[in-house]
C-alpha cells in the first residue's frame, strides 16, 4: 500500500510539498476508510459485486459515494481496478472483508471514534504542556473503555495468540492466570486455549467486565473464566499465579508508576512465575520501526504521562520491580512485541 513519504525518503531531491500535503489530508484516509467499512463495500467487493453499480445495490448505497470512495481506496492500495471494476488487494482481503476469520475492521469504531478523534485534536495543547488536558477516559465509568473491548477484539486476536507462543506453563497442569486489563479478553483466551488446564482471572473495571463476560462465553471459556473487578493499583490481585498478562496497559503510565504496578505483580506470583508484557517497543532511536515510535504521539495526546516504552526502558522497569531474565520477541506480523521476564 502507498504511505506518506517523509522527508529522509526525499533525500537528494528538489524540496517538494508533497508530504506535507499528504500528511494535512491524512486523517481523509482514516474516514475513508472507515465509511468503507461501514457501508460494507469490502465485503460486498469479496462477495463479486465488482462494479460501481453492482457494489451500490448490493449495500443499498450511493453509486456516486462508490465511485469515489473506491477510486480513493484504489489510491491507497486498498483495492485495485481495471477499467470499471475492483478487486480487493490481499491485505483487505485478509482484513476488511467480514467473512474473513482475520477480519479487523470493527476496530475502526474505536481507533476512529469521536472521542479517540478529539484527543488527537487537542495536540497542539498536549505538545505545549507535555500532557493530555483531560484524563477522564481513564474513570472506569468511562464509555471508551466498554468501546475499546468490543470493537478491538479482532485487532488484538493475532497478536494475543502469537504472545501466547510466549508463555511457559506446564501444558498437564492445572494454572493460575492474571489477566491485568483483560478488557476483550483476547490475551486471557489465547493463553485458555493454548494451555487447556489454564485459569484465567480477568482484571478490569466492572463495565468492561461485563463484555469481557460476554466474550468469554461465546468463545466456550466461560467455565476457566473469572472476573476481578477494580482498578489495578487499588484491587488485590491475590497470590500463588503462574503467569501475569500484561497487554497493552503500561504505555498508559509513567515509568514510576509502572514499577509499583509490576512490584504488585511480582508479589502475585509464584516463586519463579512468568509476567508477559506486550507494547509497542520503540528502538533506542526513538524513530524506528515507525508505527511502535508513532505510538508515543497517541500517547502524549491521551495519557498524562503515557508513552512507548523502548526494550531498555521496560528491562529497567522489571529489573527495579525484582525481575529477571528478560526476553523480546516481536510478535510479526503485527507492530507489537512481547517482552517476558521471570520473578527472581
Amino acid at each position: 500500500m502507498s504511505a506518506i513519504v517523509s522527508p529522509a525518503e526525499n533525500a537528494g531531491q528538489a524540496p517538494s510539498p508533497a508530504a506535507i500535503v499528504d500528511t494535512a489530508f491524512a486523517y481523509q484516509r482514516t474516514f475513508a476508510l472507515k465509511a468503507a467499512v461501514e457501508c460494507d463495500i469490502f465485503t460486498a467487493i469479496g462477495e463479486g459485486n465488482r462494479t460501481v453499480h453492482d457494489i451500490a445495490e448490493s449495500r443499498a448505497i450511493s453509486k456516486r459515494g462508490v465511485r469515489v470512495v473506491c477510486d480513493y481506496l484504489t489510491t491507497l492500495g486498498f483495492l485495485s481496478k481495471d477499467l470499471a471494476t475492483y478487486a480487493l488487494a490481499p491485505d483487505a482481503a485478509m482484513f476488511l472483508d467480514r467473512r474473513s476469520p482475520a477480519y479487523m475492521g470493527s476496530a475502526l469504531q474505536f481507533l476512529a471514534s469521536p472521542g479517540t478523534v478529539e484527543y488527537a485534536a487537542r495536540a497542539t495543547d498536549a505538545v505545549r504542556t507535555g500532557t493530555t488536558a483531560d484524563a477522564a477516559s481513564m474513570a472506569p465509568e468511562h464509555e471508551f473503555w466498554p468501546l475499546f473491548a468490543r470493537s478491538m477484539a479482532s485487532f488484538m486476536a493475532l497478536p494475543a495468540m502469537l504472545a501466547s507462543q510466549v508463555a511457559e506453563l506446564d501444558a498437564n497442569a492445572e494454572s493460575k492466570v492474571l489477566d491485568v486489563a483483560a478488557g476483550h479478553g483476547e490475551f486471557g483466551f489465547a493463553i485458555a486455549r493454548r494451555f487447556p488446564k489454564a485459569r484465567i482471572v480477568a482484571l478490569d473495571w466492572k463495565p468492561v467486565l461485563a463484555v469481557t463476560r460476554e466474550r468469554a462465553t461465546e468463545a466456550g471459556l466461560g467455565q476457566r473464566f473469572e472476573e476481578l473487578p477494580g482498578d489495578a493499583f487499588d484491587v488485590e490481585f491475590g497470590s500463588d499465579y503462574d503467569l501475569v498478562l500484561v497487554p497493552n496497559f503500561l504505555h498508559h503510565f509513567s515509568e514510576r508508576t509502572n514499577v509499583q504496578l509490576l512490584h504488585k505483580i511480582s508479589a502475585a506470583l509464584k516463586p519463579g512465575g512468568q509476567v508477559v508484557i506486550v507494547e509497542f517497543v520503540p528502538n533506542d532511536d526513538r524513530v524506528s520501526p515507525p508505527t511502535a515510535a508513532r505510538f508515543a504521539f497517541t500517547m502524549l495526546t491521551n495519557t498524562e504521562e503515557g508513552d512507548a516504552f523502548t526494550r531498555a526502558d521496560l528491562e529497567r522497569m522489571l529489573a527495579a520491580a525484582g525481575f529477571s531474565g528478560v526476553e523480546e520477541r516481536p510478535l510479526f506480523p503485527t507492530p507489537m512485541t512481547a517482552i517476558a521476564a521471570r520473578k527472581q
